[in-house]
């Protein structure tokens, strides 16, 4: 993967322009999942009768192992999906600064706008309305809608374009997850990594950002308002 100044490709043909939600439309550092990475541990403390430390250790696991908490926990211990999101997602959404040059340059993009999140609907728009770009998508895909399945597996990818009839050859992933790019590329998907941050303080797992393979990632950068103004600007040229 080149850097950022190296970098250049073409989204003259995608018409379908799909974002995930938490660290990629913000700045990780906004750590809103700083909030919900303790309200998780706090979940699993009180499922499992353990605590903090133990707890945290476990929902590492799980997370690592699943693809998310929720789904691991589904896995071991049955519990109520709807009331694990409801309370992990009970969060400030304070640290986000409103982005109107971010809204606008979405408006700009020609074709349908989409998000596709591991987190839930309330969430999605909680974020989306704090960070003042609510209402500018055409589609809405969550864990619920994903069945609960999460990215990076195959499964919610296939169920998310068949629900909204997207060829995958016309389409653009941006992701704050390398792994997350991996069915995206495969399946014929444009694919743009949105990276932290230099300097931004934040809290993640070194493995999230370990990048094993970076063939399947088109475009990249820690920007997300100047990559999309790139592209923008391209388009209209």
């Amino acid at each position: 993967m080149n850097t950022e100044a190296e970098q250049t490709y073409d989204f003259h043909h995608v018409t379908e322009w799909i974002f995930d939600l938490d660290n990629t439309l913000y700045p990780r550092h906004a750590n809103l999942m700083a909030q919900i990475d303790v309200k998780m541990t706090e979940y699993v403390a009180r499922l499992t009768k353990q605590d903090f430390d133990p707890a945290r250790k476990l929902q590492k696991e799980l997370y690592h192992e699943f693809g998310t908490t929720l789904h691991g926990l589904m896995h071991h211990y049955d519990i109520d999906p709807h009331e694990f999101l409801k309370d992990v997602h009970d969060i400030d959404y304070s640290s986000l600064a409103p982005n109107p040059l971010l809204c606008d340059l979405i408006m700009a993009l020609p074709g349908r706008k989409h998000i596709f999140t591991n987190g839930d609907m309330r969430h999605a728009e909680n974020t989306l309305e704090a960070l003042g770009i609510d209402g500018i998508f055409d589609e809405m895909f969550d864990i619920v809608a994903a069945d609960f399945a999460p990215k990076p597996a195959s499964e919610p990818y296939n169920k998310f374009l068949s629900t909204f009839d997207i060829n995958p050859a016309e389409a653009v992933m941006f992701e704050d997850s390398w792994r997350n790019l991996e069915v995206p590329k495969a399946l014929g998907m444009a694919t743009v990594l949105i990276t932290p941050q230099a300097g931004g303080a934040y809290v993640a797992e070194r493995w999230e950002d370990e990048v094993a393979d970076d063939s399947h990632i088109d475009f990249s950068g820690d920007d997300i308002n100047k990559i999309l103004a790139g592209i923008v600007t391209e388009l209209t040229m």
